[in-house]
């Protein structure tokens, strides 16, 4: 007779702390998966995109403290603040990196700036029409919280990338990421609730969300390999067929690691904490070696 495997209770919440991690990069190598030109770009898409969104996270979730009436999830917000600061940081150590040889990407990273700092920044409003707009906003990032959680989630379990050569370091970094990614998948969308949660502004301002981020994506990784002054030929590979492959050798998510769960934000019973795992996220957080340096361990 087999014995049944007896799952641990999963946690909903745990207490979110930012964890100061550091990274050296001297000598990774611009294409990181050995021999995947586009794969390894459509994933260092990430570096350009999230110091400005998380950066602006940052700055409208401050901007909400206020309004926030609910003292724990006031607690939450606040880790939340502090995690996607971190994030930004880190990733903007890559960027910095990637100027400083051979990939330049300031004429990117201008374009990405005028979105965030522009298109989605600050307005001459007052009064309730100022918390109107703050809210959007809000909508706005749970929206987006829900797609990097399912990532997070998604590179938390991508064996692909360990089989095919990846770089260790760049991998950590990845995978910190996503763990606090599934970590405190739950607060932009409680927080969403809290102060407003109409269904209709949810669907509407995540559809705006995955229209925008699905975008810059495809604008982002054909200008990282246009841009790539270490390639010896470059890569002329349209946006979807390069996708595919490198989903079919398990470095990128396929189809259904994308659209499964960009449909499940649709659904009126969606809650963040379906989206992956807390246990495997505080696991992986334990053996980081970024997260454990950074916690003295």
């Amino acid at each position: 007779m087999s014995k049944r495997t007896i799952r641990k209770p999963e946690p909903r919440k745990v207490a979110l702390h930012a964890r100061d991690v550091a990274f050296d990069w001297a000598g990774l190598p611009l294409r990181w998966i050995p021999g995947e030109p586009f794969a390894s770009h459509m994933i260092n898409v990430l570096h350009l995109l999230l110091p400005e969104g998380e950066r602006w996270f940052v700055k409208t979730f401050a901007e909400v403290l206020p309004m926030i009436k609910d003292e724990k999830l006031l607690e939450e917000v606040l880790g939340f603040i502090g995690q996607e600061g971190m994030h930004a940081n880190a990733h903007q150590g890559v960027v910095d990196y990637f100027d400083a040889n051979g990939l330049d990407t300031r004429e990117l990273v201008s374009e990405i700036e005028h979105v965030f700092q522009g298109l989605l920044g600050d307005r001459e409003l007052t009064g309730a029409a100022r918390e109107e707009w703050l809210i959007e906003k809000v909508a706005l990032i749970a929206a987006i919280e829900h797609m990097t959680a399912f990532l997070g989630n998604w590179i938390l379990n991508s064996p692909g990338l360990d089989a095919a050569g990846a770089d260790p370091q760049m991998l950590d970094l990845l995978r910190w990421h996503g763990a606090e990614e599934v970590e405190h998948r739950n607060v932009a969308y409680d927080l969403f609730n809290h102060l407003d949660g109409r269904y209709h502004r949810r669907v509407r301002t995540y559809l705006v969300a995955v229209f925008g981020i699905f975008f810059l994506w495809i604008r982002s990784t054909r200008y990282m390999l246009e841009h790539d002054q270490t390639l010896d030929e470059k890569v002329r590979t349209w946006f979807l067929p390069g996708w595919l492959a490198g989903a079919n050798k398990g470095l990128l998510p396929g189809f259904s690691g994308i659209f499964i769960p960009l449909a499940r934000y649709l659904s009126p019973a969606y809650h963040p904490m379906h989206e992956g795992s807390t246990s495997q996220a505080v696991a992986y957080l334990a053996k980081s070696p970024a997260a454990r340096a950074a916690e003295g361990q």
